[in-house]
Formats: C-alpha cells, structure tokens, sequence
C-alpha cells in the first residue's frame, strides 16, 4: 500500500492496476489508499459490475448526467462531461483528482476507453482494481504495455503468512495444525480467513486450552461473517451466474457439459475466468466451487424447496453412471439433503467414501439411514469407525459391541473386531475385558471363523506383553501359510506388533525389516475400517528412531502427512507426538517442547493410537528440562489422571515421568525410582527400552550407569547404540584427545546430544591435566553444539510454555560459584556432586536465561 500511495502522490504513473483474484483483497488495498490521500487528493469512486458491463458509458452516469440522450453515447461528449466535472471540482476544493475503480474487469470497452484518456491527458489519476481473469479491458491494458501505468499483483497468502497473522491475532501459541487448517481452509484468502477465525471463535471451535489455540471441530461454513462475504460477492453477480454458482455448490464436483447445458456456456466462461470457479481436467465431474467453505456458504443460503428444483435440473442433464467418487458421496449428500429417497446401496457406497475422505459427520449421517437388515451391521460399523475418528471411543465401542459379531464371516471381520478392541481400550476398558467378551462369544461365529479371532487376541496379547520371540513364531508361521499374498490383515497387525516388539528388545534394524514387510501389506487395506496405515507408520517411525536414523523418521512421517492430508484432524496429534519425541532423542529439547504441549492438547481431544499417556510423560519430561515448573505439573497430573493406554508403552512412559520427577525436585526419588526400573524383569527384557532408561540416568548425572551403558549398547542394533557405546568408552578412558576425536565424530555423524557430552567431558579432562587452551577450545566447542541443539527459548515464537526464569536452589548455588570464576571441578568439589551434575545444571540455566556461555551469567541473573 505504502508503494502504491508513492507512486500516486509523486506522479512517477498515471494509473496503478491492482490485480488479484476474488477476495485477496485488492478492494481494500484501494480504500487504503484513497483513505490515505484523502487529505491531498480530490477522491471520486467508480463501480463496475456485470450488471452494467453491457451498457455503454453506464458506469459513468454519475458524471455525465447532465448529457442529453444522443450525447450519453458519444465519447466524445462523455469525455467533455467528465472535463467540465473534473474542472468544478477542482475549482471548489483544489487538489488533483483520483479516481478509483473497482472490478475494473467488467468495465465496458467504451467506458475504459474514456477512462484511458482521461488518464493520458493527465486530468486525473486511477487506481483500479480488477482480476487476473478476465483481466483489464484492452484500452486500459495498453496503458500498462505503453508504461504509462504500473500493475501491482496480489497473491493469496502463502502459509508462514498465514502463520504471521495468526499469531499477531491469537494471543497464544499456535501449533502447526491450527495454521494448516486454516490456511487451508481459507486458500491463502485475506477475506475468507478474517471471517473464518470470527466465525470459528463464536461457534467454540477454534478455542485456547492450556495456552494453545486447538480446533476443536470442523471449520464452520455456516457463520455469520462467511455469509456476509458470499452474500456481498452475490450481490455483485448477474442472476444467471448467482444461479449456476448455486448448482456447481450445491452438485459439485460436477460436469462441465452438465451446467453448460443449465447455464449456459458462456456463464461457465465467466466464472472460470473469474476463478470463482475451477476445473478438473479429466474428470467428468470436473466443476468445483474455488473454495471448499465458500460453497458451503452458498449452499447455506438455498431453501430445501429451490435447492429441490435444482437437484432435478441436474438430474435431468446428469448421467449417473458417470458419478465416483467425491461426485457421487455429493450426489447422495444432495438428495438426502433435499428429503429424497436414496437405495440403501448407493447410501452404503456413498457412506464409505465419506469414511475414506474422513468427512466423518457426512458418513455417520448417510449410514444411519440404512435399513436393510443384511447392510445394517457393516453401516453401524463405518458409523463407528467415523465416532473414532472423531474421538467419540465409548459411543463407537457401543456400536461395534452390537455390529462386530454378524460380521464375523465379512471379509472386514478383523478390521471391525480390531476397531473394537481399540475403541474399548481408548475408553478406558483393558484388553483383557475385551477379549473375555469375546471370547464367550467366538463359538457362536462357526468353526471356520473362531480360529483368526482367537488368533487376533492373541496377537494382541503377544503385543502389549511386547513378546518378540513369540510374535516372531506368529510372523513366520503366517509367512508360510500364504507366502504370497498381500493384505492380510492379522498379518499386517502382526507384523507391525513385531516391528513394536523388536525395537523394545534391542533389534530395531530387524523391527525395521517387520515393518517394511507391513507397510508391503497395506495397499489393499487402504480404506480399511481399521487404521492399517497409521498403525504401521508409527513402527516404521518407532524403528528408524531406534536405530538413530532421525532423518528417515521425518522422511517417514512427512510422506504420510503429505499423501493422507483429509486424516490430519484425526492422526495429526499422533504425528507431532512422534516428532516430538524424535526431537526428544536428538538431546532438542526446546524444539521438542515446542511440538509435544501441543500435541498432548490434540491427543487429549483425539487419540486413535493411544498416546496420550506416554505423550504427558514425554511432555512432563521436556518441560522439567527445561525448568517451566507450571506446565511440568500440570502435565504430570494430567499423566496420572489419564486413562490406561497401549500397554507397549508403559514402561518407557513410567521411565520418563521417574526423570522428569527428577529434574523438576532433585531430591534423588527420580533417580532411585529408574534405577529401580532397571532391575525390574520388564526392563530387562526389552534391551532397548533398558538402554534408553540407562541413558536418562546418565543424563541425570549418575555416572555407575556407564559400565552398564557399554555392556547394553554391545546388544543392541543401529547407529545410536554404536553412538553410544563409542561415548560411554571414551568417558571411561578419560583420554583428553580421544575424548575431543570421539565428540568430532559423533558431531559428523548427527549426534549432537551425545558430541556435547564428550566435549563437556573433554574440557573437564583436558583442565585437570592443565592444558588450559584446549580445554577452553572443547568448551567452545560444546557451545557450539548447544547453539545447535537449542533455539534459546525465551527468544523463540513460543509463548504459551514460555516460563518466567526461575532457578531451583541447586542451579542458584552453582550459578554463584560459577560467577565468581570457579570451574565445574571446583564447583563439584564444594558441592560434592559430580562434574556431569554441574555441567547440566549450567547448561539448563543456560537455557532458562537464554546465554551462551558463562561470560553472560551474571548479566542474564534475575535481580
């Protein structure tokens, strides 16, 4: 705007050509700009609509009115006319004349050309506004050919500038899904989106817990502020293209011959120029509505009885064997919507493609009016399935408690069976419950059908007991018995189990080759009343995590978000929890604090893969890092409030809440309470887990675990393991070079955790041995590595986390000495802790007060 207003004001051009699609906001960049120089220049308005795009002159009738009828059509007199205005109007209040010119798309020729003139003789000054498509009229456009105008380009905004606007507006943190909702939602539009984020706040959907701004439903189409804008954008309109917006809301995706036929062609010209519309290539319903929540709203303002005429409009121009997919699940939602009857077999088609699509209200709705007795079950049963999606787990388990049973000889039989053990177990009722019911039930299905449900709770079983060895029997009797088929479902679910169970045991690089061998099975199962494919990606992701490979994880989960985009409102709180804790791993904990509060949130309205228990042990455990004393109680409470989750991940989420206890009090309860784990039968025997457990205690500053570091990571496969095994016999060997070797290493290879350590280690090695330089040189190493871990919190975007700097007694203490000049050693000494202890209290006020090194302590100190 601020360029616009200069180059009016200095004259450099004559005119300025606003250009952007419907709603970008072209129209309010040009009442900016006249509201600007509304003190300088002399404002005079034009509107061009479709209305008066055919009458010649008609939308300067407001300053030729004093020509007779045979002079209104002469451009001559109308330039005459506007001359004498212009010359009044200056004559009274002085100043140039700017006119501004709104869609200026629909001017007519005769009109532009008396407008070209005007601002070739320099009588006044435009600013215009008008869309890409169908552009300018042509006098006007050579102006801008001819450099006598300038054209400035509007673009929808792009996702970080949605992110920008958010959190100017929101008074909070917003995580990453809130900002791909909504600018999704809004296509990038300014319009759209101002009244999305009112609409969304009155209707409750877009509401703050914990300081974290969350969706808690779908995005409305039916507010106010959204009304408002398509009903300005149809007042704009010609009837005919009001009517054929109508018919594309209310049946697209639709053919184009189809409203051609209804319409018009040339009203289909119109809108696809004004991108108000779009199409599909290839696709025989190919016309859309540009904009998913702008149809909505349009649907909104047609009463049943015209939408009703309409439906039969289409019908009449419409070949229904040429309907699938999104077309066809509209087509049933129309005429359902308009009260008329529907076979239970399109219903049944159309509900699943609701599922599939994850339209989840839309499948519950059209399955809920299936009658026939032989279709209900499987109608109960996607009904089900879209109440899971919704986090709605005891409604779905009532309905697969009366639906999984008569489909026990369908050929989804597992996969409702499953969604039922998984809906009872979100709603807090444990597997073993579960499976007794079922089990009273399992003769009453036949012979054939009574072996795969024992087998499946069984597997079950296998999985929460986290059984390797005995998954691995399951796994490779399966592989033997249809060696060549894909699909399967108990054997994907076995498999993925295995996955789970391997990288627990110590043996992720073979838990990787289980879950590859479960994502082999999951093209059939795509559309599966089961979430084959979200069960199987947090394996893959568990496994690659496991093994150190951080970068593959990612890979991992950035391929599913980007191929699954309509499941984010259901699984995107699982996806940011495995970041989360990937982050976590790598020794990042700023960023994974960041990812994991809100990740909790979205887990705590929507869990499918029950992680929201091991998710308040992963975020009580950042947060006590990290020292926000108020966020890491109240995760812990949330933790103990939480109802029982995948049993897998107990162990490890009861390691995490024994250090996180730790961080937060030090009073030595946290540690006794792992290392009590340690020696527990569970523990010892999933080497993995009981490597990962090793590792919190070392970070805690219990340096007996080393010994048992060595001898644990020897057993377990994959890069981290090696990483650190080659850590834990540098510390022991205390060798100031092989120390500083094994930490540039470890830094080449990715592990920046793990090379701050060894540097830590080497600056204590190489001070006691008296090499004071190349003990300053590994400290500044080991900032640079802090610098790459960390993203110096209190500077970061993150607000609701963001802790006032409280130290605890222990970092206070070592903060005094460490500002009188003492070294960790003799700190350690008065204190009698261990070096390692008095590194990672520094470190940790490092974090808290946002410094670098100890040269900027004393200033950063809270007075």
């Amino acid at each position: 705007m601020d360029r616009i207003c200069t180059m009016v004001r200095n004259g450099t051009h004559r005119a300025v050509f606003i250009m952007a699609g419907p709603g970008i906001g072209k129209s309010a960049v040009t009442d900016a700009v006249t509201e600007r120089l509304a003190g300088n220049m002399l404002i005079l308005r034009i509107h061009a609509s479709s209305a008066l795009a055919g009458v010649p002159f008609g939308v300067l009738t407001p300053y030729t009115g004093e020509l007779t009828a045979e002079e209104s059509v002469s451009p001559v007199a109308v330039l005459r006319s506007m001359w004498s205005y212009f010359e009044k109007l200056k004559a009274g209040h002085g100043g140039a004349v700017l006119l501004a010119v709104d869609d200026a798309h629909h001017l007519d020729d005769a009109s532009a050309g008396v407008l070209a003139e005007v601002i070739s003789a320099g009588w006044a000054t435009v600013v215009a506004a008008a869309r890409p498509r169908p552009g300018l009229p042509q006098p006007l456009d050579q102006l801008w050919y001819d450099g006598l105008a300038e054209r400035v380009d509007l673009r929808p905004l792009n996702r970080e500038q949605i992110e920008e606007v958010l959190a100017h507006v929101l008074d909070g943190t917003v995580p990453a899904a809130t900002v791909d909702s909504i600018w999704t939602a809004s296509s990038g539009n300014p319009r759209i989106l101002d009244a999305l984020l009112h609409d969304s706040a009155e209707a409750g959907v877009l509401a703050k817990r914990n300081g974290i701004w969350m969706l808690l439903g779908q995005l409305p189409s039916d507010g106010a502020r959204l009304a408002g804008v398509v009903a300005k954008d149809h007042l704009r309109r010609r009837t005919e293209e009001q009517e054929a917006l109508k018919l594309i809301a209310l049946a697209g995706p639709v053919g184009r011959k189809v409203i051609e036929d209804i319409s018009g062609a040339a009203v289909v010209r119109s809108l696809l120029d004004q991108q108000i519309i779009v199409e599909a290539p290839g696709i025989p319903a190919g016309l859309s509505i540009w904009n998913g929540l702008f149809a909505g709203a349009i649907r909104n303002t047609v009463s049943v009885s015209r939408s009703l005429q309409l439906l039969e409009k289409v019908k009449a121009h419409r070949d229904p064997t040429q309907l699938q997919g999104e077309g066809r699940l509209r087509a049933v939602e129309w005429a359902l919507e308009c009260g008329v009857r529907v076979s239970d077999d399109e219903m049944l088609a159309a509900a699943k493609e609701a599922l599939l699509r994850f339209r989840n209200h839309s499948a519950r709705s059209i399955a809920s009016r299936i009658q026939d007795p032989a279709m209900v079950p499987l109608a109960q049963a996607i009904q089900a399935r879209a109440l899971y999606n919704e986090g709605a787990y005891p409604e779905a388990a009532a309905l697969l408690d009366e639906c999984w049973l008569p489909l026990a000889e369908d050929p989804q039989g597992p996969d409702v069976l499953l969604l039922r053990v998984w809906a009872h177990q979100a709603s807090g009722h444990p597997l073993g419950l579960t499976a007794e019911d079922v089990e009273k039930h399992v003769p009453a299905s036949g012979n054939g059908y009574t072996i795969w449900q024992e087998e499946l709770l069984h597997l079950l079983h296998l999985g929460a007991e986290v059984n390797f060895q005995a998954l691995n029997d399951a796994v490779d009797a399966m592989r033997k018995h249809h060696p060549a088929e894909a699909g399967e479902p108990l054997r994907a679910l076995a498999e993925g189990l295995l996955a789970h169970a391997l990288v627990s045991g110590g043996r992720p690089v073979q838990g990787l080759e289980a879950a590859l061998l479960a994502a082999s099975e999951l093209p059939p199962l795509e559309g599966s009343l089961f979430f084959f494919p979200e069960f199987v990606l947090g394996r893959l992701v568990s496994d690659y995590l496991a093994m150190g490979e951080w970068e593959s994880a990612e890979r991992e989960i950035n391929h599913y978000a980007v191929g699954h985009a309509p499941a984010a409102a259901t699984f995107n709180g699982s996806l940011q929890l495995l970041r989360g804790y990937s982050l976590l791993r790598q020794g990042r904990m700023e960023r994974a604090y960041q990812v994991l509060l809100p990740a909790v949130e979205a887990l705590r309205l929507n869990d499918p893969l029950q992680l929201y228990r091991f998710g308040t042990a992963l975020g009580f455990y950042a947060a006590a890092r990290l020292g926000d004393t108020e966020q890491a109680q109240r995760l812990e409470q949330d933790h103990k409030d939480a109802d029982a989750g995948w049993p897998a991940h107990d162990l490890l989420a009861e390691a995490y809440m024994a250090a996180a206890a730790e961080y937060l009090i030090r009073d030595g309860k946290g540690l006794a309470t792992l290392q009590t784990l340690m020696t527990t039968t569970e523990a010892s025997a999933r080497t993995g887990n009981f490597l990962e457990i090793l590792t919190m205690c070392w970070d805690l500053g219990d340096p007996s675990v080393i010994p048992m570091v060595q001898s644990t990571a020897r057993g377990v496969e994959g890069r981290w393991a090696e990483a650190l095994l080659t850590l834990a016999t540098a510390w022991e060997h205390a060798d100031g070079d092989t120390l500083m070797t094994t930490a540039a290493s470890l830094e080449e290879a990715g592990f920046v955790n793990l090379a701050r350590e060894a540097y830590a280690r080497a600056s204590t090695v190489l001070e006691q041995a008296g090499e004071r330089r190349r003990s300053r040189q590994a400290v500044a190493q080991r900032e640079k590595c802090d610098h790459e871990l960390g993203e110096r919190f209190r500077e970061g975007r993150f607000i609701a986390a963001a802790p006032t700097v409280r130290l605890t007694r222990r970092e206070q203490d070592i903060v005094e000495l460490a500002v009188q000049g003492l070294t960790d050693r003799e700190i350690a000494q008065r204190l009698m802790v261990s070096v390692r202890t008095v590194e990672g209290h520094l470190y940790r006020t490092y974090v808290k007060l946002g410094v670098r090194s100890r040269d900027e302590l004393e200033a950063a100190l809270p007075k």
